[in-house]
């Protein structure tokens, strides 16, 4: 039987539309962008929102994390919406809260404003990030997924990079965040506004895509279905999808959230289980204390504002590296394996910063001195986040994406990113207080031992995906 379904794949990929397919992945990823640049705009602002909210360690740490707060509420009902309403009518739902947020955080005149304009980003940030994958996922040819799947996570980072970027170059402007630009706005303002841009372009570039042909089935709408699997997939193959697809769905009801309980036992399927420890281990390792604080870090160890933003960028610049060398291989070597050595690599480069934080010593202002730890550090530093992208960072979003039956993806989906979220607000909100009481070492030393601990969940709980089509997923 699967000998097959294999063989009777193989024959209808060569009428595939990949340059259509390709045009509406990149589309859709431009939602991942957006993702990664309102996820990294915060790193360039700590300063100003700290001078103009007047905030602690800890109200600045839930203004830094508060987005997260938005992203996890967004990705959970993403899915769930995703299934009633459609993938596509989600992601223009994001672009405009998207454009909301954009400019409501650079307007914002207390910590009490920003923070509403910021969970609105994030309801933005999280129903993208567990849509954009989904959506690629059931539009993209099982040979291609893999691939295709992956220029989201190139999209999050070249978001990061353009954050990053545009904060070094728009407070190297005007000599620092906290002093006033253009229209005697401060820089850290603008730095928010400047996300208006792809903002728009990705609400104006969504009404050219289709809607997902797994979710029109569904929803009924077979006919609709089969004009778009025709325009993806050509006639013939077209005929064979809709076929599965159908067979893949529960004839007696709509996708639901207790689709995730296996009906003979009431327990929740393990496939569940697997998508939630994936998307908290995404978190866990700490990627995040990087790209939100990198400034704060590297400012904490003796590093100019100009310096620290500057190591931002090159840590953007070597994440989409990374992140490119993934969407090559991914659909050749799978994704196990890329999550397995990255979980090796994460666990070393960060055992060797928290040496490097446990050998400096303290100035008088009470900042670390490395010494001649500091180029270590920074190579590990830079090096942690090159194995987070070449594995994690893509590869969660493509097995969340992909893994899960065609009944439960959104619902799956919708725990998964809930939890990803969570934890990353977690993660967040507390590296300021871990940062005052156990300082940088033992904040990294908790970080690496999650990375040593995922390595043993990928190997015993984590199966292989690449090449399944979507209506053979199990679990």
């Amino acid at each position: 039987m699967l000998e097959t379904t294999m063989n009777s794949s193989d024959t209808t990929t060569s009428n595939d539309n990949i340059g259509f397919v390709v045009f509406i992945s990149i589309v859709a990823t431009i939602g991942g962008f957006l993702f990664g640049f309102d996820s990294g705009v915060i790193n360039g602002t700590v300063d100003g929102l700290q001078k103009a909210f007047n905030s602690a360690s800890a109200g600045t740490g839930f203004n830094v994390s508060s987005m997260l707060l938005g992203c996890a509420v967004g990705a959970f009902f993403a899915g769930r919406f995703a299934d009633k309403y459609g993938r596509r009518t989600l992601l223009i739902v994001a672009a405009v809260l998207f454009i909301v947020s954009a400019w409501g955080s650079g307007i914002a005149t207390s910590s009490f404003e920003f923070v509403i304009y910021r969970v609105l980003g994030g309801l933005a940030v999280g129903a993208a990030s567990v849509m954009a994958p989904a959506y690629i996922s059931e539009v993209s040819p099982a040979r291609y997924r893999g691939m295709l799947t992956s220029i989201q996570q190139i999209a999050i980072i070249s978001g990061l990079f353009a954050a990053f970027l545009s904060n070094y170059l728009l407070a190297g402007e005007a000599a620092g965040s906290t002093n006033t630009l253009w229209m005697n706005y401060e820089a850290w303002r603008w730095m928010f506004w400047i996300e208006l841009v792809p903002a728009f372009l990705f609400f104006f570039m969504l009404w050219f895509i289709p809607e997902s042909p797994r979710f029109l089935v569904s929803s009924g709408a077979t006919d609709k279905a089969t004009q778009v699997l025709t325009k993806l997939q050509g006639s013939e193959a077209a005929t064979l999808k809709l076929a599965e697809i159908k067979q893949s769905l529960a004839s007696d009801h709509q996708p639901r959230l207790s689709d995730l309980k296996e009906k003979a036992t009431g327990k929740v399927r393990p496939i569940v289980w697997v998508g939630i420890g994936l998307a908290a281990f995404q978190q866990l390792v700490g990627i995040n204390v990087v790209f939100y604080y990198g400034a704060v870090l590297w400012q904490a160890v003796g590093f100019s504002e100009s310096d620290a933003l500057l190591i931002n960028v090159l840590s953007g610049a070597i994440s989409i590296a990374a992140c490119v060398i993934t969407l090559l291989v991914i659909d050749k070597i799978g994704r196990k394996p890329l999550l397995k050595w990255g979980s090796v690599g994460m666990a070393i480069t960060l055992s060797v910063m928290v040496i490097a934080f446990l050998n400096a010593s303290q100035s008088p202002d009470g900042k670390l001195v490395l010494g001649d730890w500091g180029t270590t550090a920074l190579v590990a530093a830079n090096m942690y986040v090159f194995f987070f992208n070449l594995s994690w960072g893509p590869v969660m979003w493509v097995m969340l994406g992909e893994m899960f039956p065609n009944q439960i993806r959104g619902s799956g989906l919708a725990v998964s990113g809930l939890v990803q979220w969570g934890s990353n607000f977690v993660i967040t909100i507390t590296f300021p207080m871990l940062l005052a009481g156990i300082g940088l070492a033992g904040a990294y030393g908790f970080y690496a031992l999650f990375a040593l601990l995922s390595v043993f969940f990928v190997v015993k709980l984590v199966h292989e995906t690449k090449g399944k089509e979507l209506e053979h997923m199990e679990g």
